[in-house]
């Protein structure tokens, strides 16, 4: 169901202030439902965000090193290590030496990895598709423009061209 006040409410209707605070709630809200199922699902395994997190990273770049893992994540050596330890340990990420470098790890997820994740992520697939087919691929398309221009200016080259790699 669709609220009517949607429906009619014009964004050229609202200034500055209000578009920074509307959209800034609305990012809010729809994270939390975003990510709600997800969490719920982790906790019966003892995982969090973070672990769900390295574990979408690790499927999209298979065979990426901890340090891309690291770069990608913007998180320290030591909030990586607990939650990496404990994907290793269960039999989630499987860690391999660099073909070329010793010193290289390279982080694949496990078929019991990408079970986990699959079903972790499923509500999330419906719920991004849905509100994608609803909202019509024109505005999907902004909704995409928009989450690009809040990357830093910095990094955005390097995480459109991670995102966006062949496969």
């Amino acid at each position: 169901m669709t609220d009517p006040f949607f429906i009619n409410m014009k964004l050229d209707d609202l200034d500055e202030e209000e578009l920074f605070l509307k959209s800034t709630e609305l990012l809010y809200f729809a994270y939390r439902d975003y990510i709600a199922w997800p969490d719920a699902e982790l906790q019966k395994y003892g995982f969090g965000r973070a672990h769900h997190r390295v574990l979408f990273f690790v499927r999209q770049n298979p065979s990426m090193t901890v340090a891309e893992l690291l770069n990608v994540l913007n998180i320290t050596k030591q909030s990586l290590s607990r939650v990496l330890s404990a994907l290793i340990d269960k039999g989630y990420i499987i860690q391999e030496i660099g073909p070329n470098d010793r010193r290289q790890r390279l982080l694949n997820l496990t078929t019991k990895g990408k079970a986990l994740l699959e079903s972790v992520s499923e509500h999330q697939k419906e719920q991004m598709l849905k509100a994608c087919r609803d909202a019509g691929l024109e505005n999907a398309e902004g909704f995409w423009k928009v989450l690009m221009s809040l990357i830093k200016p910095e990094n955005r080259d390097e995480i459109l061209q991670l995102v966006f790699k062949e496969k």
